[in-house]
């Protein structure tokens, strides 16, 4: 256990594969972030998403957690997580979080997404408590006016917790690396 209260960025997603993109966001976060260190929470399965089979979870868990070792190795800092794994469907990340702070009562949490998620925060579950008592620290995302997505929320209620991360941004995606996987392509240079 650790004894004084610590500040940790939740960092979820279903992580199919990991990718540098999502390696600068961990090292930002570590870095720059004001965390004291980042949970990575790979989720069995997005209610919002289609595709993805929820028995891969296992699998995935266990290639983050390598692939964390190897970038972060001898460091609190990324400690991969499989609390949603072991909890029942669907996947709400309001759930998530309550779980984490139930589990954890002393820290405080942090929810970490890309500007596309915030963009379409208002589908999910319960979007408005995530802002109010965790919230959302967002990074940046091609196409996505972040300022303006942050001040269109806080118009709604300004006791919102919306910061923004100045990370770099890094145009891949999961989805694009498994399509290269599909045909053929040496992805490794993506992979984190």
């Amino acid at each position: 256990m650790h004894l004084h209260a610590m500040n940790v960025a939740v960092y979820s997603g279903s992580f199919n594969p990991l990718h540098i993109g999502h390696l600068a966001i961990l090292k930002y976060l570590t870095d720059k972030g004001g965390f004291d260190c980042v949970y990575l929470i790979v989720s069995p399965k997005n209610p919002l998403k289609d595709g993805i089979s929820s028995d891969s979870g296992k699998e995935r868990f266990e290639a983050a957690t390598e692939a964390v070792r190897r970038h972060f190795h001898d460091t609190e800092e990324v400690k991969v997580d499989d609390i949603e794994l072991t909890m029942p469907e669907p996947h709400y990340t309001i759930r998530t979080l309550d779980a984490l702070r139930e589990r954890e009562p002393e820290n405080s949490f942090t929810l970490v997404m890309g500007a596309d998620n915030l963009a379409d925060i208002r589908r999910w579950r319960d979007y408005s408590r995530i802002l109010r008592e965790y919230g959302a620290a967002v990074y940046p995302r091609m196409g996505f006016d972040l300022d303006e997505i942050r001040a269109v929320l806080l118009k709604e209620d300004p006791s919102y917790r919306i910061s923004l991360l100045d990370a770099e941004m890094v145009d891949i995606s999961s989805t694009i690396i498994r399509d290269a996987i599909a045909q053929g392509q040496d992805v490794s240079g993506w992979l984190m």
